[in-house]
């Protein structure tokens, strides 16, 4: 049976859990009703792609950079090039952005968005953001179960962002970044929902992707193949007429919450000072 590591720790995912096929519906207004939706696991909401759909990361990559090679060679200097971040604003951004657990990983794009992100505020796109992430995550592990490339951490050993979750890490996979997958995702998803803030939204996916660097977790390589991945869902997830139900009703809410200027609930603040 296939390891989903690392990546089932962040969403509490379990090994072993079947497809789920997301529900269907007539009517694509109504298709994406948060009441007909199903964990698969507790805290897990089902993705809106079966299993079978979901990109292949495996047909999709290339294999990684091997040891010893030129491009190995570049993904270890610039690992070495982020150990001086440890302790700084960066780190401890990276940190918060490694945490894709709900309601708190909700807030992650709330700032480059500028309204707030939460299950109460913003239903529609909370039950989104969570569907999303499933299918971007789980569509890097073919690719992820195959090659089984170590970490960076297991090659330089300098500490992480998150020392408790070093022994999974250990066992899953480094390429490609799931982590990165989905908040490349969401980057995609959000600025096609908010146009007006394509440029902030893409730049905090860019910089959330580099988090997995910057923590000592992931290397380059894997976050730009993680990239790859996360495109290549949200290509698919357009196809899926659920979906497209719920980027609708979630753009309404965006929206609405602008129209009545509340403020973000992430900590803008920690990331003027990591960013800039």
């Amino acid at each position: 049976m296939a390891r989903l590591g690392i990546f089932s720790i962040a969403i509490g995912l379990l090994v072993g859990v079947p497809a789920v096929a997301a529900p269907t519906s007539s009517c694509e207004e109504s298709a994406g009703s948060p009441s007909d939706l199903k964990e698969v696991r507790p805290g897990l909401l089902q993705g809106y792609l079966a299993m079978e759909a979901l990109p292949d990361s495996l047909k999709l990559l290339t294999a990684p950079p091997k040891p010893g090679s030129a491009a190995d060679a570049l993904d270890m200097a610039r690992a070495k090039a982020t150990i001086d971040t440890q302790g700084s604003p960066r780190w401890e951004l990276a940190t918060i952005d490694a945490d894709l657990h709900f309601p708190a990983a909700a807030r992650i794009f709330s700032c480059a968005l500028g309204v707030p992100i939460s299950q109460e505020a913003t239903p529609r796109l909370y039950t989104l953001l969570r569907r999303s992430l499933t299918d971007a995550g789980l569509a890097t592990y073919k690719a992820k179960n195959h090659y089984q490339r170590p970490r960076p951490f297991m090659r330089n050993g300098q500490a992480i962002c998150t020392p408790k979750d070093e022994a999974k890490l250990r066992e899953d996979g480094s390429y490609p970044s799931g982590h990165t997958s989905g908040g490349w995702a969401w980057a995609l998803i959000l600025s096609e929902m908010a146009p007006e803030r394509r440029d902030q939204l893409l730049s905090r996916g860019i910089e959330y992707g580099n988090s997995r660097s910057i923590c000592n977790v992931h290397w380059s390589s894997d976050v730009e193949a993680g990239r790859l991945i996360g495109s290549a869902t949200v290509a698919q997830l357009h196809a899926d007429p659920v979906f497209r139900a719920d980027l609708k009703a979630a753009s309404a809410e965006i929206k609405a919450l602008r129209m009545r200027g509340l403020p973000p609930n992430g900590n803008c603040s920690l990331e003027t000072r990591a960013l800039n």
